[in-house]
């Protein structure tokens, strides 16, 4: 199975030159550290920043710079600090290429669960919900169940939705899911998982294609 690191280094393969990427609480944090050097990124953090680096290494921490998840963070040459206006004015405007996220839950038509459990103190939805109805593409990283060991790829998500039909693609620690009419689709499998792993942990609908391939991640 895929270790969190690696979910993300396999999403940063996603990322092409250009792109301006919004990064979620979580796992998709860690994407910002696998970008190739010959590619070109802008990542958005909606407290207000354009430029977000990788995390600081130990001791070089800035309590000043911080994500929208309150994590402290580095900014690169020309990164650039604004108001939430002009934040949320790029993500409502469709200038997101591409947003990453976490979710607890993620249904066979693309619906996301990613902000309440009911009966739990949470702090708000945040910018989930803009996210996922403004990005052009929405690639969710999660674990393929949750800590009871029960499925996170649903038929119907049963927590308070997020957004509606609007995941394009899944990496978990079993394999790449596309999101489809159809439901979920297989197109790569992580080392040392067999098929039938992938389907008993699946409550949605699941299909395999013919030619799957292994995860690469170099």
């Amino acid at each position: 199975m895929l270790t969190k690191n690696q979910i993300a280094q396999r999403i940063a393969k996603e990322i092409e030159n250009g792109f301006y990427v919004n990064l979620g609480i979580g796992i998709p944090t860690l994407v910002a550290n696998h970008i190739p050097n010959d590619i070109s990124v802008s990542f958005h953090s909606e407290n207000g920043l354009l430029g977000m680096g990788p995390f600081p290494t130990k001791g070089k921490e800035d309590a000043d710079l911080i994500n929208a998840g309150k994590q402290t963070i580095t900014t690169l040459p020309g990164a650039s600090f604004f108001d939430s206006s002009t934040s949320f004015g790029m993500i409502r405007g469709q200038h997101i290429d591409l947003t990453v996220l976490g979710a607890m839950e993620v249904a066979e038509n693309g619906d996301i669960a990613n902000w309440k459990i009911p009966g739990k103190l949470v702090k708000g939805m945040g910018g989930a919900m803009d996210l996922v109805a403004s990005a052009k593409r929405i690639i969710v990283a999660m674990m393929h169940t949750n800590r009871k060991g029960e499925p996170k790829l649903l038929d119907r998500c049963s927590l308070p939705l997020t957004g509606v039909c609007c995941v394009q693609k899944v990496v978990t620690n079993l394999g790449v899911f596309k999101v489809t009419k159809n439901g979920f689709v297989m197109t790569e499998i992580a080392p040392e998982v067999t098929i039938e792993e992938v389907k008993k942990s699946t409550l949605g609908k699941l299909e395999i294609i013919n030619n799957l391939k292994p995860i690469q991640l170099n």
